[in-house]
């Protein structure tokens, strides 16, 4: 239990939950409360099929390129504590996306919800989720799909959750969710190196 809710709150954080519900309103403020709706269970559907795909097949791709866990751990970790870095520092707010066509695989989905920083830490949990004991790795998944579920419902309460936070609100806590990413990146940049010393 403790490796589902350890997994679901790293994940919860990693998926920057509070910048892509601004992006999200700020996206689709023309649209209807239904049009909404239905364009965040497309965007659900997405980010849950490339999490896993990512969660899942981590090993494989180290293997394929030859990179070792440990050396892409600290490459996943230097980038997730550059996009944290510019979490905390810029106004996430006034960020302007290109928003022709569906926007719910692109960009909403990927970049948005699912960035280099979060791809490369979804490899790399992964790879440790999987190479341990099966229950673990089971836990793990089912940690990964429960944050994706939080996001999920977030975008679901768009509009409650701004009228009740305000945009301001959603700044300040994407900003305190850039300080729990640095926090991590610096834990697997740790790990990373310990590894590659030992090695």
């Amino acid at each position: 239990m403790n490796t589902f809710v350890s997994t679901w709150i790293k994940f919860f954080f990693l998926l920057t939950p509070f910048f892509v519900l601004s992006m999200f309103l700020a996206l689709t403020q023309e649209m209807s409360a239904s049009q909404r709706q239905r364009l965040a269970v497309r965007v659900t559907w997405a980010i849950v099929v490339v999490s896993f795909a990512l969660f899942l097949f981590g090993n494989a791709l180290f293997r394929v390129f030859g990179i070792t866990v440990d050396a892409f751990r600290v490459g996943a970790g230097v980038l997730l504590f550059l996009s944290a870095v510019d979490l905390v520092r810029s106004d996430t707010s006034a960020r302007t996306v290109p928003a022709e066509g569906d926007i719910a695989v692109v960009p909403l989905a990927v970049p948005i919800t699912i960035g280099p920083a979060t791809t490369g830490a979804l490899l790399v949990m992964g790879s440790d989720a999987y190479n341990g004991p099966l229950a673990e790795g089971l836990l793990s998944g089912g940690g990964l799909l429960a944050a994706l579920l939080c996001v999920s419902a977030m975008l679901f309460a768009a509009a409650p959750v701004e009228r009740l936070i305000g945009r301001q609100g959603l700044l300040i806590l994407s900003k305190l969710t850039g300080l729990v990413l640095a926090a991590l990146a610096a834990q697997i940049i740790f790990t990373g190196v310990r590894g590659l010393l030992a090695g």
